[in-house]
């Protein structure tokens, strides 16, 4: 079974495989990515059973035929945190106004080129009436590399990605979620793919997930869909 899987809910699904293991389920051969990047490989013509994406990228692939219609299972939902390299000083950010002084005042910002949070911090820098301003603190990392590992070798100050991204890196600390007026909470959603070959090994692997994540969620960074 193979499994196409944006990196919001990789540290769910990974704490999940041995409980799937034990009770002889079959095991998915998963690629991780950005939900974008990942799209694209679908686009390209990849091959997979089964995609867990954004819900808004699920939908968008239903619409075109790449995934079955009516097979769209809401797993998990996330909101968009900051964290700092451990043991740095926390900014308070629980205001725009106070999250905007904070973004200034810091000497480099660190999101990621093509995942949600990435693609939507910089509306959030326009609403704050600062883009032009933090033009030249932003450090984006190249695809794959997590945002929390540039905070963590110091190369950026302040980094800016899903919370259940940020949770797992050694070495930060997360400071808080986005001001609610400006948070955007993603859902991350299963479908089957049209073209899949093991349709009813994906289906068992999502009926196994949506019954077990519950305890795991909100360690993981992560909320009930």
């Amino acid at each position: 079974m193979k499994v196409i899987c944006t990196n919001g809910v990789k540290t769910l699904l990974l704490d999940l495989m041995p409980a799937f293991e034990r009770k002889g389920g079959i095991m998915p051969n998963i690629t991780w990515g950005a939900t974008a990047s990942l799209v694209k490989e679908l686009e390209a013509g990849a091959a997979a059973d089964l995609a867990i994406l954004t819900a808004e990228s699920i939908d968008d692939l239903i619409r075109k035929g790449t995934v079955v219609a009516g097979s769209r299972i809401d797993l998990a939902s996330s909101g968009i945190g900051l964290a700092v390299r451990k043991g740095g000083k926390k900014p308070d950010i629980g205001s725009p106004d106070a999250l905007k002084a904070a973004l200034l005042a810091a000497k480099s910002v660190s999101h990621s080129k093509s995942g949600m949070s990435g693609i939507y911090f910089p509306t959030v820098l326009a609403r704050l009436g600062i883009a032009d301003q933090m033009k030249g603190k932003i450090v984006m990392p190249e695809p794959g590399t997590p945002v929390g590992e540039v905070i963590a070798r110091g190369d950026a100050e302040i980094g800016v990605q899903q919370i259940s991204e940020l949770l797992p890196v050694a070495g930060v600390e997360i400071i808080g979620p986005l001001p609610p007026s400006l948070q955007k909470i993603t859902t991350f959603s299963a479908g089957i793919l049209v073209a899949a070959k093991d349709a009813d090994a994906a289906k068992a692997y999502v009926k196994f997930v949506t019954a077990e994540a519950g305890p795991l969620l909100r360690q993981k960074g992560l909320e009930p869909a």
